[in-house]
């Protein structure tokens, strides 16, 4: 059809020319293209409704969520929402590719092609044995002398925690590492070391392990937790409205709006314009 070979075929594998990458791209993006014009037919009718496909990543998803769907439940009942878990760079990738639709992640992510949406900031603490519990706080610099748990590379909470705690990348890589805050917090428990979590982790993580909760000094450790989609997507208004539910629910239960954010939320039924948000 097209009088050029698109693939190569080798003894064990099968890869695409030159050609062939360049007409899958053009075919990714005129997939994007179709959808996005559903998109635009859903956006003219009125109230967010049908299919959502929303990526989280996994340092929020387990506490975050129930909240969460509960009240997008109760604010857009004809919301069909599908969830998926996975880190940073795969929900990203995802984002970019049209199988998603938006992200909730940890800001920035400095992507030109997307819209960040802030929704709230949370704190991180410290963890360590019970027996610990009452001793002095240590300070970033204290911390590179103890033995640090992180979460697998991947995980943008795990740079976070870095970047507080000043290691380097060559120090990094002699840290013990987890898959998950879970088993971070069962390793604190059995003595073999302290880690950071974030605040909205501890109910459930620390409940039946053996160990104590620190909370650092200002200025505290944190991270901004935000919404990111498509600048192209049609349903940015509607989205904009979600992420005023979303945040609603996400400062109730961790404090003051981000410092210098100045971006009132959207209120039920209001467009962009009436909320004064910049286009």
């Amino acid at each position: 059809m097209f009088g050029t070979a698109l693939v190569e075929r080798g003894s064990r594998e099968i890869r695409l020319t030159p050609i062939g990458e360049s007409l899958l791209e053009k075919a990714r993006q005129i997939l994007l293209s179709v959808e996005e014009l559903d998109d635009l037919v859903r956006a003219a009718k009125g109230p967010l409704a049908g299919r959502l496909r929303m990526g989280v990543i996994p340092t929020v998803a387990p506490y975050f969520l129930p909240e969460m769907i509960s009240a997008l439940s109760r604010r857009f009942p004809s919301l069909d929402l599908t969830l998926r878990e996975a880190v940073t760079q795969s929900l990203i990738a995802d984002l970019q590719d049209g199988r998603l639709d938006l992200a909730v992640v940890a800001l920035p992510i400095s992507e030109p092609s997307l819209t960040e949406f802030a929704l709230f900031e949370e704190d991180f603490v410290l963890v360590r044995t019970s027996q610990d519990a009452g001793k002095p706080v240590p300070s970033p610099k204290t911390l590179q002398t103890m033995r640090l748990l992180l979460l697998e590379e991947g995980h943008c909470f795990r740079d976070q925690a870095l970047s507080f705690c000043q290691f380097g990348r060559t120090r990094a890589g002699a840290l013990m590492e987890g898959s998950s805050l879970s088993t971070l917090v069962q390793m604190v428990g059995a003595g073999m070391g302290v880690t950071l979590i974030p605040d909205m982790a501890v109910d459930l993580e620390t409940r039946s392990a053996d160990v104590s909760i620190a909370r650092f000094p200002a200025p505290r450790p944190s991270r901004r937790i935000g919404m990111v989609w498509r600048k192209s997507n049609p349903l940015s208004e509607q989205l904009m409205q979600i992420g005023a539910v979303i945040r609603a629910v996400g400062r109730g239960g961790t404090g003051p709006a981000p410092p210098g954010d100045g971006v009132p939320p959207i209120l039920p039924g209001q467009t962009i314009a009436e909320a004064g948000r910049p286009d």
